[in-house]
């Protein structure tokens, strides 16, 4: 089997610059000569062995950060940005997108900034948005693009939020129920909480210090919520330190992104990193196990292993997806090569369509994407209850996964033939290279095709070289 060779260019040149180091010094820790830095920083070299233990041993450089993945996520962006029929006579080939990823990360997130824009502004004209005939209607991100991005490219795992959680709970104490230790930190900040039967699912006044929350909500959702509240009641300099460092270009994107971190905070108290990276090691990640022992949901266990990201303890590279019942993606994140489309539904054969059609029960699916890679998958439906008769229900199919040269650390993998048959399954059908689904929806904008009227297979056309 053949090596990868690594080439991390943007991320030697973030480090020195982070370091505030000249070449000439950073080549002298490194052990080699200024043009062989030089060469490796513009990715005309990979990155070997010797340099790899350097870094580790006198910058104590996490190696695994080197082969992150934001150089897969920006390739798998632009792609689909350039499989827009505005770039169908010009789109690069997939090596150049590679070199803009790797080289210059920097203009790759301008580019899809600026693509970002014109998409934006084209619906706004088939439209006839009368915000167009406003002075403030500019055509940038929506302030939920602009926070889902945020967390897409920090890996989903924010460090100082993450660590601050497993600090406040477990100075607790072991085994204390984390709505107790919430309680009583509200308590202390002269707060009171109450349980209603009617009423949102929490609300908050803060004239009178009282925290409502639904009686009627599971036990995993009142944990989460006073939680929540504690982040915002004891954390809020540091979730307003974090947001600075963001620097968003709405207030409405950093007030979402506030909820974001006190969600994040929440869940990482909920679920804090050692313990439950411990636990699911010796559980082989089994989800509803974990859920009876962190009393938490399924949906929060599985987005909560796809945060194990923190440098020097990285935990398996999972995918988490929540899809609606259109196909709509609402939740996304991947710490694996696999990358979702940052618009429209996701591939219609992968197995997260199917939860719905089985509610209760995980399913398992071995798939393989166009570039050969395999992963194991699993999906389920998840219900949110209204918590009366006629109230609404609200219905989604959650998504989890890792490569298969993982699999054996998940307790889904028994009794799957890791080496039979694997389903395709694609990112989307804009930029899917396949040939032969018999579910594309619309032709891949980066091939010619070849329309037949005499002939009809699976397609109304032939999808050519």
């Amino acid at each position: 089997m053949a090596i990868q060779k690594l080439y991390a260019g943007a991320k030697l040149r973030e480090l020195r610059g982070r370091l505030s180091l000249t070449q000439r010094i950073f080549a002298d820790k490194l052990g080699v000569s200024l043009p062989y830095l030089n060469q490796m920083e513009n990715n005309h070299r990979p990155v070997s062995a010797t340099v790899v233990l350097a870094l580790a041993q006198e910058f104590g450089l996490d190696v695994t950060e080197l082969n992150a993945g934001e150089g897969e996520r920006l390739v798998s962006d632009m792609r689909e940005a350039l499989a827009d029929p505005v770039f169908s006579k010009t789109a690069p080939p997939l090596a150049d997108l590679r070199l803009a990823a790797s080289n210059a990360p920097a203009l790759a997130r301008a580019f899809l900034d600026l693509h970002r824009a014109y998409r934006q502004g084209h619906e706004r004209l088939a439209s006839l948005d009368e915000a167009l005939g406003r002075e403030d209607a500019g055509l940038r991100a929506s302030p939920w693009e602009e926070v889902r991005d945020f967390f897409h490219y920090c890996d989903n795992y924010v460090d100082a939020v993450d660590r601050a959680a497993e600090h406040f709970i477990t100075a607790a104490g072991p085994g204390k129920d984390p709505l107790i230790t919430a309680a009583e930190a509200l308590k202390k900040r002269g707060i009171d909480v109450q349980f209603s039967n009617n009423g949102p699912l929490r609300q908050f006044d803060p004239g009178a210090r009282r925290l409502d929350l639904s009686a009627r909500a599971a036990a995993p959702t009142q944990r989460f919520q006073l939680l929540y509240q504690v982040a915002l009641q004891t954390q809020n300099e540091l979730l307003e330190a974090t947001l600075d460092l963001a620097r968003f270009q709405t207030p409405e994107a950093r007030d979402i992104a506030k909820i974001g971190m006190a969600n994040y905070f929440a869940g990482a108290a909920l679920m804090p990193y050692r313990a439950f990276q411990e636990a699911a090691q010796k559980t082989r990640h089994d989800l509803e196990r974990l859920s009876d022992m962190f009393g938490a949901s399924i949906e929060q266990v599985a987005h909560r292993l796809s945060t194990l990201q923190r440098p020097g303890a990285k935990g398996i590279p999972f995918f988490f997806v929540r899809v609606d019942q259109a196909g709509t993606i609402t939740k996304r994140h991947s710490a694996t090569r696999l990358q979702f489309a940052r618009f429209g539904g996701a591939c219609p054969l992968w197995n997260v369509h199917r939860a719905f059609e089985t509610p209760g029960r995980f399913l398992r699916q071995l798939a393989e994407t166009p570039d050969g890679v395999r992963y194991l998958c699993l999906s389920r439906d998840v219900s949110k209850p209204g918590g009366a008769f006629l109230a609404p229900v609200r219905r989604y199919a959650i998504g989890l996964g890792c490569e298969v040269t993982h699999a054996a650390s998940l307790v889904y993998s028994d009794g799957l033939d890791l080496k039979g048959r694997f389903e395709p399954i694609g990112i989307s059908c804009r930029i899917c290279e396949r040939r032969d689904c018999h579910q594309r929806s619309v032709p891949p904008l980066e091939r010619r095709l070849r329309v037949d009227p005499d002939k009809r297979g699976l397609l109304p056309y032939e999808i050519v070289e």
